[in-house]
């Protein structure tokens, strides 16, 4: 990928930065793309870095993926809520899967009009051999995840364990409005 570069004057004369370091000088940083162990460690370092900064002070996290990785994305789940800063989350195009329960943890939640928010059940990932036994651990460490998963969209969204398996059995996509009348995000904004 591309990254753009941002020009400065300084006492020092031009320097040539790129956008991501100023934008985290803003206190934002982008969780864009799978959602898997480089990229989950790059936004815990960022947000671990900013609360070194100034723990008081709230930190931005833009959301565009298509997900990835539960145990990443639970990672990542969990530095945030650990955090005394305040998190806010705003997703801008998709946030699917393991990209919907990290936007759906901000502390203040914001979505952009064209926004959407897609949630489902846990998937296997690749494809699934072996014995019986293999298959079966298999089973019931999906099934815990999916019990992980139901209970952090429930809090997070005031909605019943029992009814967000409904929404998760399949994908079941909400566009901003959706999304905010289901309790997935607190507001639809038109200005970052």
């Amino acid at each position: 990928m591309n990254i753009p570069a941002v020009i400065e004057r300084t006492s020092e004369g031009i320097q040539r930065c790129e956008i991501q370091d100023v934008m985290l000088q803003r206190r934002e940083i982008d969780c864009v793309g799978e959602i898997n162990r480089e990229s989950v460690n790059a936004i815990i370092l960022q947000l671990r870095y900013l609360q070194s900064l100034d723990d008081a002070k709230e930190i931005t996290i833009f959301v565009n993926s298509p997900g990835g990785s539960i145990d990443d994305g639970l990672a990542l789940i969990d530095v945030m809520a650990a955090l005394r800063c305040p998190i806010r989350t705003v997703c801008v195009g998709l946030a699917a899967s393991m990209g919907a329960l990290l936007f759906a943890s901000g502390d203040k939640r914001d979505i952009l009009p064209h926004g959407r928010v897609m949630i489902h059940d846990p998937l296997i990932a690749g494809g699934v051999g072996g014995s019986a036994l293999k298959l079966d651990a298999v089973a019931r460490n999906l099934m815990k995840a999916r019990e992980t998963i139901a209970q952090i969209l429930s809090d997070r969204t005031g909605h019943t364990v029992e009814e967000v398996y409904e929404k998760t059995a399949a994908d079941t996509y909400f566009d901003a409005q959706e999304a905010l009348e289901w309790g997935l995000a607190d507001r639809i904004i038109h200005e970052i």
